[in-house]
């Protein structure tokens, strides 16, 4: 099977892409070929995030590789905290932190409309490729369940009454932002 490298050392993420990915592709993690450099992610969208680390990985070790980048954004919150996901609540910030500031800003708001959007950066055969993964729903009022990871007890997917966190990881990764975005770029493999 071949093998293609998911710049992230995110458990979490890496475990879904591996789910998502079975069969198709062996998925390595940073850790597995050696990269334990911390990339600085200081780009201003989140497509360019992911070219930063799918261009370092590259560059770096002379990989196909791919990365993503994922963001929150919310519409009462002026699409915030959109880039600055992962450290809403600061650096080094756990995700309770970051569900604890989100549930705090939106306490008394209405509108609670939100989206997740993933952008996902491939390098293959010295080309760059995008896939972009969006899922629409809306920030609850309390945090619900217990699986899954970062904002997904706070995050109700539209047409589902149910949060991320509820939801399980087969149906989560079927309608997620990062699971359209991978099947963009699983079609995309294929078609090569």
């Amino acid at each position: 099977m071949k093998q293609i490298v998911f710049a992230t050392n995110n458990k979490n993420k890496l475990r879904e892409m591996r789910e998502i990915m079975e069969g198709l592709y062996e998925v390595k993690s940073l850790e597995e070929i050696g990269c334990h450099e911390d990339i600085v992610e200081d780009a201003d969208t989140i497509e360019g995030n992911a070219k930063i680390k799918a261009d370092f990985v590259t560059n770096k070790f002379h990989v196909d590789c791919f990365a993503d980048d994922t963001g929150l954004e919310v519409e009462a919150l002026g699409g915030a905290p959109g880039v600055y996901s992962a450290r809403y609540a600061g650096e080094h910030c756990s995700y309770q932190d970051n569900v604890d500031k989100m549930l705090a800003a939106m306490k008394g708001q209405t509108n609670r409309k939100a989206a997740f959007r993933t952008c996902i950066a491939l390098n293959l055969d010295g080309k760059s490729y995008y896939f972009e993964g969006r899922c629409d729903g809306h920030i609850t009022e309390e945090q619900r369940g217990t699986e899954g990871f970062g904002y997904d007890p706070i995050f109700q997917p539209d047409g589902y009454d149910q949060t991320f966190a509820e939801l399980g990881h087969e149906v989560k990764n079927a309608i997620s932002h990062r699971g359209r975005a991978t099947q963009k770029l699983i079609a995309f493999l294929r078609s090569i």
